[in-house]
């Protein structure tokens, strides 16, 4: 399996161990809400923060989700991380450098996420998956480095999250319109995601033509994919002989099925009773729910302009330069709730920003009657105290 190498990898593959496990201190006059309530808003590097969250939380969280910082090499470097190693505090300590300095930011990058995602592997649940933001910037060595850290066999998905409604003028070659997720699970063989609540729109698919079975729509009987047994003719109600399938495809159900399914009406001929054969599906038999998509567009959970406008209705900025840059509408991360947890889990989210985990946790809660519980972590002073928990 390819493995990541980078300077400084050494001083990093064990520093999650060399951090101390501290004592979480209560603030009361920055609480709100219910001391019962079992959410949890930290405010230290998320380094040690995650080490002193780990005695009481491992094995416990059900899903992670990060945004962590996408390195683009324009922005200013705030996770500084004391590693017992000269260079690693020297590249970890200095601003980001400019884009052609690629190998020094890269390197930065990687030996701050790794002791990071180590220490995070160790809240999840047997059933527990993570979700992580990225970009191009990253998103081929984060793949690595989660393949290292959690195993390239619990490797779920990428999504691709369409972020902006409209082609970006300033771009230099191509509009970049999307972002990343990208999943992977404690136990792949056992970790299952939730169905997604069906829509008008899909269920919009499945049309009433008086069949006392219900709506119904139909779905192709062939593939691609070889099948012993789906090559036979079948002859249809106007008589027509249909010597088999198309060339290249095969029938998906056997000759013994297809009879069977033909004399209960589940097959569809067309109109005039001689088209080539289609499976009837009715919305009677189709799951509780839709399986997940690694397409999500933004109509279906937001945009980033949305994201933006949700935080500036919450907060009053200064300046248009104190927005977060990438900010995630409440919607983006609700999917991610409704897809990997169930209604009692714990929710953990070490990058937190402008605290959106924690919104879509407790909106999640209020649309199906969910007790989710949610911890974030935020480095900053000034973040923690008047934007991550100041909008509760």
């Amino acid at each position: 399996m390819p493995t990541l190498n980078w300077i400084g990898k050494e001083a990093v593959v064990k520093h999650h161990k060399e951090v101390p496990f501290r004592l979480l201190e209560p603030v009361p006059e920055l609480s709100c809400g219910p001391a019962d309530a079992g959410n949890l808003i930290v405010q230290g590097d998320n380094l040690h923060a995650l080490k002193a969250l780990l005695p009481r939380y491992a094995g416990q969280v059900k899903c992670i989700y990060i945004d962590p910082p996408y390195n683009t090499g324009n922005e200013g470097w705030v996770y500084n991380d004391n590693v017992n190693s000269p260079e690693i505090r020297k590249w970890l300590g200095e601003v980001v450098g400019k884009e052609g300095e690629t190998l020094d930011r890269h390197d930065r990058w990687l030996s701050m996420m790794y002791p990071r995602l180590v220490l995070l592997k160790q809240f999840l649940r047997e059933d527990g998956a993570i979700f992580v933001s990225i970009d191009d910037n990253e998103v081929a060595t984060l793949r690595l480095l989660m393949d290292e850290i959690f195993g390239a066999k619990n490797f779920v998905a990428t999504v691709l999250w369409q972020k902006i409604f409209s082609p970006k003028n300033s771009a230099r070659h191509l509009s970049e319109d999307h972002d990343y997720i990208v999943v992977y699970a404690l136990n792949a063989e056992k970790w299952k995601p939730n169905l997604l609540p069906r829509t008008e729109g899909a269920d919009a698919r499945y049309k009433d033509t008086g069949d006392p079975k219900g709506p119904w729509t139909s779905s192709d009987l062939t593939a691609r994919n070889y099948y012993s047994l789906g090559t036979y003719s079948v002859i249809s109600p106007s008589g027509r002989v249909i010597d088999g399938p198309p060339s290249g495809r095969y029938w998906t159900i056997s000759k013994e099925s297809f009879e069977t399914l033909d004399k209960e009406g589940r097959i569809w001929w067309g109109e005039k009773g001689n088209n080539m054969p289609r499976l009837k599906r009715y919305l009677s038999d189709v799951k509780e729910g839709i399986v997940p998509q690694t397409m999500w567009f933004y109509k279906d959970v937001g945009h980033t302009q949305e994201a933006k406008k949700e935080l500036l209705e919450l907060v009053d900025f200064a300046t248009s330069d104190d927005v977060f840059i990438t900010p995630k509408p409440t919607r983006l991360i609700q999917r991610i709730l409704q897809i990997a947890t169930d209604k009692d889990s714990i929710v953990l989210d070490s990058f937190a920003g402008s605290g959106t985990t924690g919104h879509a946790v407790l909106k999640q809660n209020v649309e199906d009657g969910g007790i989710r519980r949610f911890i974030q972590v935020e480095m900053l002073p000034e973040v923690a105290s008047t934007i991550t928990a100041g909008l509760y």
